[in-house]
C-alpha cells in the first residue's frame, strides 16, 4: 500500500479475487487490487470498499497489452478510442511506424501524404481526405492536438522518414533520391524539434512493398545510406530515441546494427524477410540468428515479431499482396475499367510468371499457390470453389495457377474475393522465432490495411494459441512478453507492469477463453469507408490509467480518454 493511501477509506476501483500476474513473469498471486487517482495502491487483502468493486473471482488480472507497432497516426484525429485496439486488451500503442504519419505537414502537402498513406497502409482515401482533423502542421502541434483529443490508449509516436521527406521536399520526395545539403539540414532540424517535442523515435522503411499513391516509391524507401545515417545521427546526438524500420533487403541486420553501433541507440527491425514462409524456410531463422550475434556485441537489434499467421484478404481491383511484383507496375495509377485487359494479356502473365521464378528479395508472394484461396465467389457457378486454393483449382482444371487466377477474376468482373496466407502459418516454424531472445512480440499493424485484415488482437490471440492451446509459453512468460518485455525495449516507463505505484493499466480475462473472432466487416469509417475487425473473447474489462474503457462488450462512453500522450521514456 502506497503512504498516501494509508487509511483511506474509499478507494476509486477495487478489484476483487484475481489471480494477479505482475507482467515480469512472475507466478500469479490470489489477490485484491486497489487504485486511486489512475494508480495501483495496493496489492493484497484490500478491506476498504470502493466507488466502483469489480467481483474477479476466476478470473486473471495481468497489465494492459503494449503495443509497438500501430498506425492510428491518422485515425486517433476522429476516433479516440483508437478502435479496435482497446477491446482486444492493449492500453499502450506507438504510432508512426515506419516513417509513415502524418506530421508534420504543411497544409499545402495534406493531400498528397493523405494519397501516399491511402495506398502504403491500405486505408480508405475518403475516410482519411474527409475525417482527419487538421489542426495541427508541426509535430509538437499534432502532440498537443493529441492531448486535447484525448485518446483512450496510452500514446507513443514516432518522428517518420517519409513525412520529413514529404514535408520538406514536397513531392519530390518521391522522386529524387538525394535532397540538397539544405533540405538534408532542415529534415535533421524537424527531427530534432520532434524529439524535443516528446517523439518515442525515428522510424524508416526500405520495403519493395512501399509504395505509394500512384505507383511511386514511398519517401524514404529512394533515400541514401548517407541520408540515414544524418537523420538517426539525430538519435545519438540526443542520446535518447529508438529506430525502427521496415528494412526489406537492402537495410540488411549488419546495416542496422552499424546504426545502433554508431548511435549507442536500440534498432528494431520489421521485414517479411524475417517471417516463417515455407518456400524459404530458413530464412527468418537467419535474420533472428544476425540479430543475436549484434546483442552478443553489446548492440541492441531486435526483430518486432508477429505471432499470428499473416492473412491478406484481396481484389484483382487492388491486389496489396502483389504490388511489389514488377508486372505489376502495369497497373499502377491505371483506372479500374482498364484493369481487366491488362490482366487478359500474355505478355502481362508472361511477364508475372518471371518475376515468380526469379523474385525480388522482400516481395510478399513467391508463387505458393496452395496459399492462395479463393474467399468469396462472385458467381453462383464459382460457390463450390469457395475455401479451395488457387493450386488445387489449378490441378483439377489441369491448367497453369496464374491463368486461373485471372482468368477466374476477369469472369467475376474483378469481384473475386482472394485471401493469401503467406506468413508465420507452421507452428513449428514460427515457435523458434518467437522463443528467440531477438524477438519482440508485436507487429499489429493496428489501423493500418483495414480493408484486407485486422491484427490488432495479437495478444488475446498469443494468450490463446502460444499459451493454452499450444503450450510453448507459460502464463506468466507469455503476459511477461506481451507487456513489460515490450515496454522496457521501446524504453517506455512504468508501463507494462502490475505493481504498486504502476499506472492502472489492466487487462482482465479468462484464461480458458481469451481469444479473438474471426474478422469482421464494418461499414463505420468517415464517408462510409469499409475496415476489418476482430472482437475480443474471453475479456471482462480494460483500463487505462484507472478508467475503464470496453467493459468486454463494448467501449465505456468518456468525453475525453484516458490515456496519456506519451513523451517521456529511458534513456
Amino acid at each position: 500500500m502506497g503512504p498516501n493511501y494509508i487509511g483511506k477509506m474509499m478507494h476509486d476501483l477495487l478489484i476483487r479475487g484475481a489471480q494477479v500476474y505482475d507482467g515480469l513473469g512472475n507466478a500469479p498471486v490470489l489477490a485484491d487490487v486497489a487504485v486511486d487517482a489512475g494508480r495501483i495502491t495496493q496489492i493484497g487483502r484490500v478491506s476498504a470498499p470502493a466507488r466502483e468493486t469489480v467481483d474477479a473471482a476466476g478470473l486473471a488480472l495481468m497489465p494492459g497489452i503494449v503495443d509497438l507497432h500501430t498506425h492510428y497516426d491518422a485515425q486517433v484525429t476522429w476516433d479516440r478510442t483508437m478502435s479496435p485496439s482497446p477491446a482486444l486488451g492493449v492500453t499502450t500503442a506507438v504510432i508512426g511506424n515506419c516513417g509513415f504519419g502524418v506530421a508534420p505537414c504543411p497544409a499545402g502537402m495534406r493531400e498528397t501524404m493523405m494519397k501516399n498513406l491511402s495506398v502504403v497502409e491500405g486505408m480508405d482515401l475518403n475516410a482519411l481526405l474527409t475525417g482527419v482533423d487538421w489542426s495541427f502542421e508541426t509535430f509538437p502541434e499534432y502532440m498537443a492536438a493529441l492531448r486535447r483529443t484525448g485518446p483512450y490508449l496510452n500514446t507513443a509516436v514516432f518522428a517518420g522518414h517519409s513525412v520529413l521527406r514529404t514535408a520538406v521536399m514536397g513531392d519530390a520526395g518521391s522522386e529524387r533520391a538525394v535532397p540538397t545539403d539544405a533540405e538534408l539540414g532542415e529534415m535533421r532540424r524537424l527531427l530534432r524539434e520532434a524529439m524535443d517535442a516528446g517523439a518515442i523515435g525515428f522510424a524508416s522503411s526500405f520495403s519493395p512493398n512501399h509504395s505509394g499513391y500512384g505507383g511511386l516509391p514511398m519517401p524514404s524507401t529512394i533515400a541514401s545510406d548517407a541520408e540515414l545515417q544524418s537523420l538517426t545521427d539525430v538519435l545519438g546526438d540526443v542520446g535518447r530515441g529508438v529506430f525502427m524500420s521496415a528494412t526489406g533487403s537492402r537495410l540488411t541486420p549488419q546495416k542496422m546494427e552499424a546504426i545502433a553501433e554508431r548511435t549507442r541507440r536500440p534498432v528494431y527491425i520489421s521485414t517479411v524477410l524475417s517471417m516463417y514462409n515455407e518456400a524459404k524456410p530458413a530464412l527468418g531463422l537467419s535474420y533472428y540468428e544476425a540479430c543475436g550475434q549484434a546483442l552478443d556485441r553489446g548492440h541492441e537489434v531486435y526483430i518486432l515479431s508477429s505471432c499470428q499467421p499473416l492473412s491478406f484478404d484481396f481484389k484483382l481491383t487492388d491486389p496489396y499482396l502483389l504490388l511489389s511484383h514488377s508486372a505489376f507496375d502495369a497497373i499502377k495509377g491505371v483506372a479500374v475499367e482498364a484493369l481487366p485487359a491488362i490482366y487478359a494479356d500474355p505478355a502481362f502473365r508472361a511477364k508475372f510468371r518471371e518475376d515468380l521464378r526469379q523474385p525480388r528479395a522482400g516481395v510478399l508472394f513467391l508463387g505458393n499457390w496452395d496459399r492462395i484461396e479463393l474467399s468469396v465467389a462472385a458467381l453462383a457457378e464459382h460457390r463450390e470453389l469457395e475455401g479451395m486454393t488457387l493450386a488445387a483449382i489449378a490441378a483439377g482444371r489441369g491448367l497453369d495457377p496464374v491463368d486461373v487466377f485471372f482468368d477466374l477474376a476477369i469472369a467475376e468482373g474483378l469481384k473475386t474475393g482472394f485471401v493469401g496466407k503467406l506468413f508465420q502459418n507452421v507452428d513449428a516454424g514460427v515457435a523458434p522465432l518467437l522463443k528467440h531472445r531477438a524477438s519482440v512480440v508485436t507487429l499489429s499493424d493496428a489501423g493500418a490495411h483495414l480493408v484486407y485484415m485486422c491484427d490488432a488482437g495479437f495478444g488475446l490471440y498469443f494468450l490463446a494459441h502460444w499459451v493454452r492451446e499450444t503450450g510453448e509459453f507459460s502464463l506468466q512468460e507469455g503476459i511477461r512478453r506481451l507487456t513489460s518485455e515490450p515496454a522496457q525495449r521501446f524504453r517506455i516507463p512504468e508501463r507494462g507492469r502490475l505493481q504498486v505505484g504502476a499506472p492502472a493499466d489492466l487487462l482482465l480475462f479468462d484464461p480458458a477463453s481469451v481469444g479473438i473472432s474471426r474478422p469482421k466487416s464494418l461499414l463505420d469509417l468517415p464517408g462510409g469507408g469499409s475496415r476489418m475487425v476482430r472482437e475480443p473473447r474471453g475479456v471482462h474489462g480494460v483500463w487505462v490509467n484507472g478508467v475503464k474503457v470496453h467493459d468486454g462488450q463494448d467501449y465505456v462512453a468518456l468525453e475525453h480518454g484516458p490515456g496519456q500522450v506519451l513523451d517521456r521514456f529511458d534513456a
